[in-house]
């Protein structure tokens, strides 16, 4: 920069000449001032324009990524059933997916509000869009915490300022398990002269005698282990967390033995579901692996699950579930499990059923089989080539029709149900089968299309049974969705340790699903469960033990005059 010209080397200078020279100084300064802020705006703008460039680009990276793993959700969830992954798994990669998807949208919020920080024009600065509330559960109980301000003593000196309203903001919290010792203690009185006996109260009943548990502990790891699927051993790593070192073969003992006590309500709720006024039941199997110490290794051991749920024909029995340990899937274990019951059963076309519809049967009198619509369109899916196949795809239709007639009289009366089905159903699925067999006739029986269709073909009578009896569904979905709770058991356990084990597993599982079906928590229901127990409620009266009657008694509404579930 120039240095300013010095009028002082001039005295002789002319005081006009001076003032011209003064005002022409003045004017380059300002001249000088006004280009220097005009170039720091410039820079500046530039700085800005520079910051939002890469703001857009990484907000478009993360618009990206975030559309990559959407697409992966969709394909997850929704791709094609031959891709699609077991149901377990597929639970705990849309968990993964989900977070990474939230993860995503919370990056690209920050970068939104980086660009709107950025904003030299106020009016620009648009404000974070707020999460859509959502309302917490009204039964949790409420803390309230109000934070006042530092002073509320007015500017203008006035005095305090008013309260004219409030904002409120609620937030989940959690309270860590705590557990504690209950120590029991029994004074003893006696007289003091010695003229009397001993006086103490009685000890209370416990169902574990002799051992450390309540029954509000052994409720917890029962559910734990057969609702929330938590092995023992996992659950002695949580316990010994929180300072409480029990080994996993103690938990083992405490719920073996819990498992044998609660064998007669099982067996009760079973004669129940068999007998009492059930004239339709489901049936399904599934496999659980059992620990076989002779060989050193694992056998295949089956849970056979039975099921009663007749609300799809608003029937008045509760529902109920039970499962059954046995060493094979044999059609001599269903007949074994079956004894008693008469009627009609809603099972996969399982080759181990099928002796029950015959004179052969020993349990009771021939059963009807009344086969599942679903794994019939099941089958036709997985054989559907790679290309596509038109004739899967017009089966897929002809069935869809058919259930959206049952979704209009679900929880209509049996004779509501037939008559719809006689009139809509009936002609549909006469078409559905002739239309099969002509298919039938094009393709080779060899392939995996050919034996899809003559799956169904083959077993006409019992996918028809459904059109002339208003107590039957059309698929056996009811059972495959209540065997999912042993079968998530299994895959987080590997194994049960010995057959004893097994029917321990099917035992809580009989009781705790019988419990969701009613509605019923079923950490509150085995704790009182234990507790009867414990004094005695067996022997006074097992229908009062039951997961039904225990949901009833919450619900007087749902009593009838005579005390029993409607």
């Amino acid at each position: 920069m120039s240095q300013p010209f010095d009028l002082s080397q001039f005295p002789d200078l002319p005081p006009e000449v001076v003032k011209a020279f003064a005002a022409q100084s003045a004017a380059l300064e300002a001249a000088r001032f006004e280009a220097s802020v005009e170039r720091a705006a410039r820079q500046h703008e530039q700085a800005v324009v520079v910051e939002k460039d890469a703001f857009i680009t990484e907000l478009k990276a993360l618009i990206e990524k975030l559309e990559g793993q959407v697409g992966q959700y969709r394909h997850a969830k929704f791709g094609p059933k031959s891709e699609k992954l077991d149901p377990a798994q597929l639970e705990l990669a849309l968990e993964d997916l989900e977070a990474a998807i939230a993860e995503t949208q919370e990056q690209i919020a920050a970068v939104e509000e980086k660009i709107a920080a950025s904003e030299t024009e106020p009016e620009k600065k648009a404000p974070r869009k707020k999460r859509k509330a959502r309302a917490l559960p009204e039964h949790l109980p409420r803390v309230e915490r109000v934070i006042e301000p530092d002073s509320i003593a007015c500017p203008c000196g006035c005095g305090d300022m008013v309260r004219i309203g409030e904002d409120r903001v609620d937030r989940l919290d959690y309270i860590p398990a705590c557990y504690q010792v209950i120590v029991t203690i029994r004074p003893k009185y006696a007289c003091p002269k010695g003229r009397a006996g001993v006086v103490q109260a009685k000890a209370p009943a416990h169902l574990l005698e002799g051992s450390w548990p309540t029954e509000a502990l052994l409720a917890q790891i029962a559910v734990s282990k057969h609702s929330e699927h938590m092995p023992l051993n996992r659950q002695a790593v949580v316990m010994a967390r929180h300072g409480v070192p029990i080994d996993r073969s103690v938990l083992a003992d405490w719920m073996g033995r819990t498992g044998a006590l609660i064998a007669p309500v099982v067996d009760r709720i079973m004669a129940v579901l068999l007998k009492q006024g059930s004239t339709r039941l489901y049936v399904d199997e599934t496999t659980a692996p059992v620990l076989d110490p002779g060989r050193g290794k694992t056998k295949t051991g089956y849970f056979w699950a039975v099921l009663r749920d007749d609300r799809g024909w608003n029937g008045p029995a509760p529902p109920g579930v039970v499962f059954h340990y046995r060493p094979g899937r044999k059609g001599e274990y269903a007949d074994e499990i079956l004894t008693g019951f008469n009627g009609t059963i809603q099972v996969d076309a399982y080759g181990a059923y099928t002796h029950l519809a015959t004179p052969k049967r020993t349990g009771g009198d021939p059963l009807r089989l009344a086969f599942c619509w679903a794994h019939g369109r099941r089958k036709l899916i997985k054989a559907k080539p790679k290309k596509g196949s038109p004739i899967v795809d017009e089966a897929l239709v002809r069935i869809a029709a058919l259930y959206k007639i049952e979704d209009a009289i679900r929880g209509s009366a049996p004779d509501h149900r037939r008559a719809v089905r006689q009139d809509l159903s009936r002609q549909l699925v006469d078409q559905f089968f002739a239309w099969l067999a002509a298919q039938a006739g094009r393709v080779s029986r060899k392939s995996d299309l050919g034996a899809a269709l003559a799956y169904m073909l083959t077993r006409q009578h019992g996918f028809r049974l459904f059109l002339d009896d208003g107590h039957v569904d059309m698929d056996s979905n009811l059972v495959e969705n209540a065997i999912r709770s042993p079968a998530m058991n299994r895959r987080n356990a590997l194994f049960a340790g010995h057959d004893e084990g097994g029917r321990s597993w099917a035992r809580f599982a009989s009781l705790i699903g019988s419990c969701k079906m009613n509605g019923v928590e079923p950490y509150a229901y085995l704790h009182d469960l234990f507790t009867r127990l414990a004094n005695g409620h067996l022997d006074k009266d097992i229908d009062a033990l039951m997961p039904w009657t225990y949901a009833a008694a919450l619900d007087p509404l749902t009593m009838s005059s005579s005390g029993s579930p409607q």
